[in-house]
């Protein structure tokens, strides 16, 4: 095991698969020399060069879809959308084309393209660059979506949605990218829909997605001086989604948070409540919570921004009022 940063762990991932298939292209606004503005490809370009690793104008719509008719004639692109509220722009090619298209062909056509980018406020970048999005692409069949939370899972996701003969939406949480991990030196990959306990308890189940992961983990840290012990489950991927292993949580400690930077309505938290409902409401000894972001346009201030994210005292709050319902 080494220690890596998640950045420099997913670009590592990202090497090895373009060393291993030369069919592997990316595309993106200043992957080239510059290496990208979250350092995404940094080095790569002068490995690979142009024909491989390709700078493009400022055209979401435009190199997305060159990117999808590029995976559907042979190619395995990574697309490299920066900031996932850009991909926005290229929805209508994702949603008609992308992901529909293997059904349209009667599955002789394939779409094995990566949808890459950075999600999450915390930095008052504004309305335009602090997006989550996952439930647009969850809602559509043919999608498959990935949001890891350390580095060992970044590398080893980013591997198999490369390998994915199906478009792939991954998605990377900004404050993620400098935080390190172990991760070992051979080769792994980290298959869909499995779930990860990465903290076990008995008296709350909290399913936390991206880096509310760390930010419950540092809630549970709290509560365990107070004699509450939560389990913190983290998904890893939204679609598949593993509910046996939330079912499995539920099921042990008969309590549910699920803590979500995203908007509450319609979203990720929103399908995690309906299948555990659907699926362990005898188990269950309190009603189902939820915790997001509040349901307003990302401001730019620092200080109304901080208001509207979950945090490490607010989750905490969210779990003692679950554990003495």
């Amino acid at each position: 095991m080494r220690n890596m940063t998640f950045t420099d762990a997913a670009r590592e991932g990202l090497a090895e698969e373009m060393q291993r298939d030369p069919t592997i292209i990316v595309l993106g606004e200043g992957i080239g020399p510059r290496g990208g503005n979250f350092n995404t490809t940094l080095g790569l370009h002068a490995l690979y060069g142009e024909e491989r690793l390709r700078d493009t104008p400022i055209s979401e719509a435009g190199f997305t879809g060159l990117c999808i008719g590029a995976a559907m004639t042979g190619l395995r692109p990574v697309v490299d959308i920066m900031f996932s509220d850009f991909a926005v722009d290229a929805l209508g090619m994702l949603i008609n084309q992308a992901a529909k298209l293997r059904y349209l062909s009667d599955g002789r056509i394939g779409v094995p393209l990566v949808l890459r980018g950075a999600i999450g406020g915390g930095q008052s970048s504004g309305a335009h660059h602090s997006g989550n999005y996952y439930p647009f692409y969850m809602h559509i069949p043919g999608f498959k979506v990935v949001v890891p939370s350390t580095p060992y899972d970044a590398k080893g996701l980013l591997k198999s949605a490369i390998r994915d003969n199906d478009p792939v939406v991954f998605l990377e949480h900004r404050f993620l990218m400098n935080t390190q991990g172990p991760v070992p030196e051979e080769e792994y990959l980290i298959p869909f829909g499995q779930a990860k306990v990465v903290r076990e308890g008995e008296h709350v189940s909290v399913v936390a997605i991206s880096l509310m992961v760390h930010k419950t983990l540092e809630a549970a840290q709290q509560l365990a001086a107070e004699g509450i012990s939560v389990e913190v489950v983290d998904p890893r991927t939204l679609a598949p989604l593993d509910t046996g292993a939330i079912l499995e949580s539920v099921r042990k400690t008969g309590r549910l948070l699920i803590v979500d930077e995203d908007y509450a309505p319609c979203g990720a938290g929103a399908e995690i409540a309906a299948q555990v409902a659907d699926q362990a409401f005898s188990y269950l000894d309190a009603p189902i919570r939820r915790l997001n972001m509040g349901h307003a346009t990302m401001p730019f201030s620092p200080t109304l921004e901080k208001a509207l994210l979950p945090n490490p005292q607010t989750i905490a709050q969210a779990i003692r009022s679950l554990a003495a319902a």
